[in-house]
């Protein structure tokens, strides 16, 4: 197998989507870096998430995770609530402006999306998820192994 080729395909990939998000971010005129994206798209999907849930998925400290979410409520697009059962943590929720910033974003990633595939066809797309998703369960389950073996 040509691994280098192999190697360098996914970082081309890599490279044309960012740089398709970043042109959709500016031609959208949408405020924010592609982190304060992240964690955006993270609190309006994942119910009864804390700053905790986003230090352990995007691997930040938890100073920066800190910071971008104070960032988010700064420019009111996410508050806090309290949980019921922890007083020590809140639960982040979006605000009706986070919610339709998450609109604009996921319109900027059909876009780029579209752009990608447009000349793939419907089966090629159902490839390319299969095999992405089987990629990314390999790599998740070797991590996993590797954390189990320094435990």
């Amino acid at each position: 197998m040509a691994t280098q080729s192999l190697n360098e395909a996914l970082h081309q990939l890599l490279h044309v989507y960012k740089r398709q998000l970043r042109a959709g971010v500016i031609r959208h005129q949408i405020p924010l870096s592609i982190t304060h994206i992240r964690m955006l798209k993270g609190i309006c999907r994942i119910p009864d998430s804390t700053a905790g849930t986003f230090v352990q998925r995007m691997g930040q400290d938890k100073a920066r995770v800190t910071r971008i979410i104070n960032e988010l409520m700064n420019d009111a697009l996410v508050e806090k609530r309290d949980n019921p059962h922890d007083r020590r943590s809140q639960f982040l929720v979006p605000t009706d402006a986070g919610l339709k910033m998450l609109g604009r974003i996921e319109a900027l990633e059909e876009e780029a999306a579209v752009q990608m595939t447009g000349q793939l066809s419907a089966e090629d797309i159902e490839a390319f998820m299969r095999i992405t998703a089987t990629m990314t369960q390999n790599a998740a389950d070797t991590a996993d192994k590797e954390k189990d073996d320094h435990e």
